[in-house]
């Protein structure tokens, strides 16, 4: 009878590996999960001396054809959901990861997926090993995925991440077209304006200069506009190259960072959307956690690392300390000047009938709707200021150019 090198979890959490004997692989899944036990890994106990991973993933690259090369969230959302399922399932984590692998449409997503099945052959935990890739696999994945390996819910975990992932990718949807025509309307005006500056202008001031009259300041401000976007183009366009470089290195670095922040924070209108929106992460992020079984404590801990924010992160910190003395996660809110009234009596709400996790919920999809809302009202009153200001702004331009030919030709018909 074949012997088959199992690694699994139980449901303390703790570490079991062995070898077991079993007509077939999946028999041996069964007898082993019959015994409580969450396998992670399941394999004959000769496989690396057949076909050692590393061949057989060079074997299924050359076979199959990857559309990009990057990771996109859309192929994390695919990769959360169907890892679920086929745990769901009953499919051991190893062999799920090599299925899922082979239906990846990410090239670095393939390799990465080939690298943590490495590592969990090597006796790893899926926690440690997607811990290796920080820029694909974020604080959020690594906890929540320690959380379900622990507690033996790991298909439930991968579910509801996946459903998180979904509702953030959607929202940010949403933003995005609400955002596109504005978006569009501007560049294009701004490409109007740029050629008539650089291409109609020019033509116009050799020909009123030709007349040999002084020209009106309008005129003389365009034509100097004009002269120094064409002779300066690539000197202005290095130095703006040079100037948005250094801010997205200087901005992330405090004092920079702290001052930009609170500027946002201050700007009118603008200002409470900044905060809402880190609310909103706040609420999502927190509720996602509780709802898988994460600690109070320990989800506070997560939210702050990934709060985007430095006023977000010390309420958070200030959240947590709070919490560790015994006291609600509402009171501190309410001494804080971040939280709003509703969340800080929804939160106290949630807190006392224990449905705080639904509450936050409830906060999220409140604050999506809004932001929504905002974003798309602000769209629609962007789009006529911007028709009635790119109108007037071209109006203005083509007065300056034919108002010296209105001068002398008010002139001759005087003389």
């Amino acid at each position: 009878m074949p012997k088959f090198s199992y690694i699994s979890r139980k449901t303390t959490g703790d570490r079991e590996s062995g070898v077991i004997e079993g007509p077939s692989q999946d028999e041996v899944l069964f007898q082993l999960q019959k015994r409580g036990l969450l396998v992670t890994s399941i394999i004959p106990f000769d496989l690396n001396k057949k076909e050692p991973s590393f061949t057989k993933e060079t074997k299924t690259r050359e076979k199959k054809q990857f559309t990009h090369n990057g990771v996109t969230p859309n192929d994390l959302v695919l990769f959360s959901r169907q890892l679920s399922m086929l745990l769901s399932a009953g499919v051991s984590l190893l062999r799920s990861l090599d299925i899922v692998s082979k239906q990846v449409d990410s090239n670095k997503l393939f390799t990465v997926i080939n690298q943590i099945r490495q590592d969990m052959e090597a006796g790893r935990t899926l926690r440690d090993s997607i811990g290796k890739f920080p820029d694909i696999f974020d604080s959020l994945w690594v906890n929540l995925i320690e959380t379900g390996e622990a507690s033996g819910n790991l298909p439930t975990v991968l579910d509801k991440l996946a459903y998180y992932l979904e509702e953030t990718m959607s929202f940010k949807r949403k933003i995005i077209s609400a955002l596109m025509y504005p978006g569009i309307l501007l560049i294009v005006s701004l490409l109007a304006v740029f050629f008539f500056v650089i291409k109609i202008v020019p033509t116009f001031a050799k020909i009123l200069t030709s007349f040999g009259v002084e020209l009106p300041l309008p005129t003389r401000i365009l034509i100097g506009l004009s002269n120094f976007l064409t002779k300066k183009f690539f000197l202005l366009a290095g130095i703006i190259t040079v100037f948005v470089f250094l801010f997205k290195f200087f901005s992330k670095r405090p004092p920079l960072d702290r001052a930009i922040e609170e500027f946002k924070f201050k700007v009118p209108i603008f200002g409470d959307f900044f905060r809402f929106l880190f609310l909103e992460r706040f609420a999502t992020t927190m509720s996602i956690l509780i709802e898988s079984g994460v600690p109070i404590l320990y989800a506070l801990e997560i939210s702050e690392r990934s709060a985007g924010s430095l006023k977000m992160a010390e309420t958070i910190a200030f959240i947590k300390k709070s919490v560790k003395e015994g006291r609600s996660m509402a009171v501190p809110m309410e001494k804080s000047d971040f939280f709003t009234p509703m969340v800080i009596q929804m939160v106290s709400i949630g807190e006392e009938i224990g449905e705080l996790s639904n509450m936050l919920k409830r906060i999220a999809k409140f604050y999506q709707e809004y932001l929504e809302t905002f974003v798309i009202r602000l769209a629609t009153i962007f789009e006529p200021l911007m028709v009635v200001f790119m109108g007037i702004l071209i109006g203005a331009m083509v007065i300056s150019i034919f108002l010296p030919i209105f001068s002398l030709a008010f002139m001759k018909t005087s003389g």
